[in-house]
């Protein structure tokens, strides 16, 4: 049982982490071109980190 929460918490943050980075990279892309998709895709990939562990975003925050 421990070991499929462990896979599903690996799934979730690879999905979260993945997903924001598509959306950074779209809008980067859209707006600012290719310089713009990197960069944009960057921050999408470090703020879906927080968002896939909200504990460590309110450490963060607080």
């Amino acid at each position: 049982m421990q070991r499929a929460v462990s896979v599903i918490k690996i799934v979730w943050t690879v999905l979260i982490v993945l997903a924001a980075t598509t959306v950074g990279a779209i809008a980067g892309w859209e707006n600012h071109g290719l310089v713009g998709a990197i960069a944009l895709g960057f921050v999408g990939a470090v703020f879906g980190v927080f968002l896939s562990q909200p504990s460590m975003l309110l450490e963060f925050l607080g």
